[in-house]
Parts: C-alpha cells; sequence; structure tokens
C-alpha cells in the first residue's frame, strides 16, 4: 500500500467511525456549567464541530499518529469542502502533540478541553488514550483513540470512550488460528512489559495458541528502544526444537531491530505480528521481511468508504 493511499484509508475509517460522535456533540464545549452552555449554537442554526487533536507528533508513536492526522486532515477537507457535516456543520481542528507520553497526553487533554472542544481524538495506543480520555470522560466529551487496541480500553476509561480499532484479544487469536492453519505446532513469543500493548498480545496469542494445540517453546521480553537484539537472536537459535513460527507486538524502531538480528543471525522462521508493524518502515524492509505476516485494519475496495 503506498503511503497516501494509506493516509486516505485511515482517515476514512476515522472519519466514518467519528461522524455520528461529532454531531452529537455540536454545541458541547467540555463543560456542564452555564457559561459553557451559552457558546452552543442556538436550536436550528449551524455550529462548528471543534475536534482536539492530542496525539504523538513526535516519539515513538509519531510513526502511526502522524499519518492518521493526514488521513483525518484530507477527511476534514473534503467534508468542509462540501459545507461540512451534513452540508452544513464545519469542523475545526485543533492539535497538540503529547510528544508520545502518557502524562503529557493527559496534559494535552486537559489544554483541549480548556478550549472547548466538541470531540477528542487521542493517541493510536492504549496506554496514553486511557491518560487522555478520562480527562474527557470527566468533562462528558466523547473521546476517541486512533487505534488504541486493548480491549479494556472503553472499561478503563467509560461510555464516552470509543476506539476506533479491533481489540487485542481479537487480532491475537486471528494471528493463532492463522498459525494453526498453517500447520505450525510451535512457537517462540516476544514482548515487552513497557506498554499494555507489547505486554498483552503475546498472552493474549499464547492463550488462543495453546487452546488450538499448539505449544510455545520460548518466550523472551525487551526493553521498549533497545539498540540490539542479539541476545534474543541468540537465545532463540538455541532452543531444541526450534520454534515452527515467531509471535511478537514490537513495533518500530523495535521491529525492525529485531528482525534484522534474527536474520542476521540465520534465523528464517516465519514471523507473526501486529498492526504496530503496518508502516512503511516494514515495507522498506524488503527481503529481510519476507515471512512476516501481521494483522490490520482495511476496508474491502467496493465496500468501504473509498470505494
Amino acid at each position: 500500500m503506498n503511503r497516501s493511499h494509506h493516509r486516505r484509508v485511515t482517515g476514512a475509517l476515522i472519519a466514518v467511525a467519528a461522524g455520528t460522535l461529532l454531531l452529537a456533540a455540536c454545541g458541547s464545549s467540555g463543560s456542564s456549567d452555564s457559561a459553557a452552555s451559552s457558546d452552543a449554537a442556538p436550536a436550528g442554526e449551524a455550529c462548528t464541530v471543534k475536534v482536539g487533536v492530542a496525539t504523538g507528533q513526535t516519539g515513538g508513536l509519531a510513526y502511526v499518529d502522524v499519518p492518521s492526522l493526514e488521513g483525518f486532515d484530507i477527511w476534514v477537507d473534503e467534508v468542509n469542502a462540501a459545507g461540512g457535516i451534513d452540508g452544513k456543520f464545519p469542523v475545526e481542528t485543533i492539535v497538540k502533540d503529547t510528544r508520545s507520553d502518557a502524562a503529557q497526553s493527559a496534559t494535552v487533554a486537559a489544554e483541549l478541553l480548556g478550549e472547548g472542544i466538541s470531540f477528542l481524538i487521542t493517541p493510536g495506543d492504549a496506554d496514553p488514550s486511557i491518560a487522555a480520555g478520562q480527562l474527557a470522560q470527566e468533562a462528558q466529551v466523547p473521546a476517541m483513540s486512533w487505534f488504541g487496541s486493548s480491549p479494556v480500553l472503553p472499561v478503563a476509561v467509560g461510555e464516552f470512550m470509543f476506539s476506533n480499532a479491533f481489540g487485542d484479544n481479537a487480532q491475537a487469536r486471528v494471528l493463532a488460528n492463522y498459525a494453526t492453519q498453517q500447520g505450525y505446532t510451535t512457537a517462540y513469543t516476544l514482548g515487552s512489559p513497557d506498554s499494555a500493548y507489547t505486554s498483552n498480545l503475546p498472552r493474549y496469542f499464547a492463550e488462543a495458541f495453546t487452546s488450538n494445540g499448539g505449544t510455545i517453546v520460548g518466550e523472551g521480553t525487551y526493553t521498549m528502544g533497545q539498540p540490539n537484539f542479539n541476545v534474543i537472536a541468540d537465545e532463540i537459535k538455541a532452543l531444541n526444537p526450534a520454534p515452527d513460527v515467531i509471535m511478537t507486538p514490537a513495533y518500530e524502531p523495535d521491529f525492525p531491530t529485531f528482525l534484522k538480528a534474527i536474520r542476521g543471525a540465520g534465523i528464517n522462521t516465519p514471523v507473526l505480528g501486529t498492526d504496530g508493524i503496518d508502516s512503511p518502515t516494514t515495507l522498506a524492509l524488503g527481503e529481510t521481511a519476507e515471512g512476516v505476516v501481521y494483522t490490520t485494519a482495511g476496508v474491502l475496495a467496493n465496500e468501504g468508504p473509498m470505494g
């Protein structure tokens, strides 16, 4: 998938998910007091839907948050060129950088809510989305994560929190079923305790894979951002029996570093990844990425919002 198409599909998926919520939020200022309520447009008049975007424009999540925002901006431009949502509700975006940090996500969300936004978009990961979403929940402002895929995300925040992604438990089950269908009976998993995404997905996969009759022959851990994976590559190479498949939810910059390490060590075992590696960086790995299969979101070309 080329980058421009990826941006448009991303924006379209998010736009379709958000459209109804945006209309419902029109006129809301993120506060229940009388002064804030006076900002709402009178009945029958159009209002501007003010969307706050609290996402990682820099840092570890920028690789997903930046193109997601680019795709969303395309949708906003197209909608506003047609007069707004339903031809009468223009959309305004206010973007603030969370620096891919959970604490900063909460700070930025508070700033945006203070500016009277009607809708909050949070980063493409559950941890910072929970931090930001809890403030939106208190203000009763709808919030949605680009791709926060933890199944506990809405539960951890409340009824005003939504996700544009499938749950990690669902994509792990899909990967496990795929592995079983391919005839793989043994697997090695690699995760990191540094985020809910990288710690829970290997566990979800292992539960599903073993329930299918498979065996986990090894489990590894890494620190997000570590400079090399040579020790882990050596551990995998020493496994006896060798695993039929390797599963990891690592994403950039860790996934490319890990993949280069194991391929450099002569390990050509198939690798199963998750939606975190659906990026141009993975495609740019070329032959190194041979044997990599990953789950991701998508739409049918003739039936989705881009059809």
